[in-house]
C-alpha cells in the first residue's frame, strides 16, 4: 500500500540562476526556513527531489506537542506553537491545526514524578498544563478502560494534519517569492575561497551565499559527500489511519499500549509506543559509539533487524561527482513498508480498552523513517568548516510539531538576525567537542 496522500504541489518550470539562499529538502523544516526567509525579503530556492512533504513530514503522528519533550528542546517549541496558533491565516491555506489537548497516562510512580514536573515548567512559557485525576480523566475519555491513577492534560498541545501542512507553507513561502523545484535534487555545494558559492542540482547550477540542509533522513549522506561529519541513524515508524468513528474524543492519549488523535476527516490516526525499528545498516557500525548513550536508555523502545535495507545501503553511492547522478535521483521518496506486528497489536487494546473504538476499521498504514541523531536533540546549526552551509536535521519523531519554531531559528542563523531562542544546544559541534551526549527525558 503506497504512503498517504499529500497534497500536491506544483514545481516551477524554471531554474533560477541566482539566489541569496538554497534550501535543500521540502519537508516541515525546510519548508518553514523558505518561508521564513521569503517573508524577510531574501531570494530563496526550496530545492526538493521529490514531492513537498512525501517523506516523514506527511507520515508522522501529526501531533503539535509542547510536554513530554527534551527540556532543551521546550523554549524552541514554545515558539513553534506560537506560530502554529496563526499559521493557517498567514500561509492562506489550511494545515489542520488545533490545539485539542494531549494527555499523557502515568503508567507508575516514576512515570507519575515525571508528568508531575511538567506544569511548573510550562507555566513559564504560559503554556496551559496540569495533572488530572482518574475521574476527570475518565470524564475525558467516557468508558474507557485504564488503570492510570492519574495523568499529564496539556490543553496548550494540539495536532494538524501532516499531509496538508508542509505543503500549505511551501505554497505560501513561493506566495512570497520563493521558487519552489521538486524533482529537484541537489547534488552538492559548491564552495569558492572557503566558502559557499552555490549548488549543483540534477538540473544545473544555482550561484548562492547559503545553503541549508534540511533533508530529513537524507541529511548525513549528504553531509558526508560534502566532508561534513554528521551523526545521524534512521528509525522507522508504522502508523494507522482509520476510516471516520463517531463518537470519539477530541482530545489526543498517549497510554501504555497505544496512542491516537483525531484526524480532520473524522478518523483516528493510531500507533504503538513500542514500533520503533531500526534497520541494521553500515552507519549503525560508523556511528555506534555517539549512539551507545541512546542505546542504554531507550532500547526497550527499540525493536533491531537485519533486513534487506542493509544491502541497499550497501550498495548505495557514498561519495559522487557533480557530474553524476546521485543517490538522491535514484530513491526520489523512502516509501518503506509497514509493520503490523506492532500497530495491529496497538489497535487490538485499543479496541479493548475502549468501545468507541470497537468497530474502527482500517483505512491505510504506512511508514517513515525517522532521522534521529545521538542525543535525539536536533541540529539546527552552522557548519564552522563551511561558512554559508547550514544544517537543520536530526529531529528525532519530535520534527513536524517543532517544525515552524525550527524554521525561524534556521533563518535567523542564516540571516545574521538576534536568534529566537538560544540556538547553543542544538549545535553540530556538540558531536565532536567533548560535550556530554546524553538524552535527556522530564523535568
Amino acid at each position: 500500500m503506497p504512503g498517504p496522500k499529500v497534497v500536491p504541489v506544483q514545481g516551477d518550470a524554471q531554474l533560477p540562476s541566482r539566489v541569496d539562499v538554497v534550501v535543500i529538502g521540502g519537508g516541515i523544516i525546510g519548508s518553514s526556513t523558505a518561508l521564513e526567509l521569503a517573508e524577510r525579503g531574501v531570494s530563496v530556492a526550496l530545492c526538493e527531489k521529490g514531492g513537498i512533504g512525501e517523506e516523514q513530514s506527511s507520515r508522522n503522528w501529526g501531533w503539535v506537542r509542547i510536554s513530554q519533550r527534551d527540556p532543551r528542546e521546550v523554549p524552541l517549541m514554545a515558539e513553534a506553537i506560537r506560530i502554529w496558533q496563526g499559521l493557517d491565516q498567514r500561509t492562506g491555506r489550511d494545515t489542520g491545526y488545533r490545539q485539542c489537548g494531549i494527555v499523557f497516562g502515568s503508567k507508575d510512580d516514576a512515570d507519575r514524578a515525571n508528568n508531575e514536573g511538567w506544569p511548573e515548567l510550562l507555566g513559564g512559557y504560559q503554556m496551559k498544563s496540569r495533572m488530572v485525576d482518574v475521574p476527570e480523566l475518565s470524564g475525558l475519555y467516557p468508558g474507557m478502560k485504564h488503570d492510570f491513577k492519574s495523568a499529564l492534560y496539556t490543553a496548550a498541545d494540539g495536532r494538524a494534519e501532516p499531509q496538508k501542512a508542509a505543503p500549505a507553507i511551501a505554497e505560501a513561502a513561493r506566495d512570497k517569492g520563493a521558487h519552489l523545484l521538486t524533482n529537484c535534487a541537489v547534488r552538492g555545494i559548491e564552495t569558492a575561497g572557503g566558502r559557499i558559492s552555490g549548488v549543483i542540482t540534477e538540473r544545473g547550477p544555482i550561484a548562492c551565499s547559503s545553503v541549508v540542509l534540511a533533508g530529513g533522513a537524507w541529511s548525513s549522506l549528504f553531509s558526508r559527500n560534502a566532508g561534513i561529519d554528521l551523526p545521524q541513524l534512521k528509525v522507522m515508524n508504522t502508523v494507522i489511519r482509520t476510516k471516520p468513528i463517531e463518537g470519539g474524543p477530541e482530545q489526543t492519549f498517549y497510554g501504555r499500549n497505544f496512542a491516537f488523535r483525531k484526524r480532520q476527516d473524522g478518523g483516528y490516526t493510531i500507533a504503538s509506543p513500542y514500533d520503533n525499528i531500526v534497520d541494521i545498516v553500515p552507519d549503525s557500525f560508523r556511528y555506534m559509539l555517539k549512539f551507545l548513550p541512546a542505546l542504554k536508555s531507550e532500547w526497550k523502545s527499540l525493536r533491531f533487524r537485519v533486513s534487506g535495507r542493509f544491502l541497499e545501503e550497501v550498495r548505495m553511492a557514498q561519495r559522487w561527482r557533480m557530474d553524476e547522478q546521485s543517490p538522491f535521483e535514484r530513491c526520489r521518496v523512502l516509501d518503506p513498508k509497514p509493520s503490523e506486528k506492532w500497530t495491529d497489536y496497538a489497535l487490538s487494546e485499543l479496541r479493548k480498552s475502549y468501545p468507541v473504538f470497537a468497530g474502527a476499521e482500517i483505512a491505510q498504514r504506512w511508514a517513515g523513517y525517522i532521522d534521529v541523531t545521538p542525543d535525539a536533540v536536533p541540529v539546527i546549526s552552522p557548519v564552522e568548516r563551511v561558512p554559508g552551509f547550514f544544517i537543520a536535521t536530526g529531529f528525532s519523531g519530535h520534527g513536524f510539531g517543532i517544525g515552524p519554531g525550527a524554521g525561524r531559528l534556521a533563518a535567523d542563523l542564516v540571516t545574521g538576525r538576534n536568534p529566537c531562542v538560544d540556538p547553543t544546544d542544538f549545535r553540530l559541534s556538540r558531536f565532536f567537542d567533548g560535550s556530554k551526549i546524553e538524552l535527556i527525558s522530564g523535568v
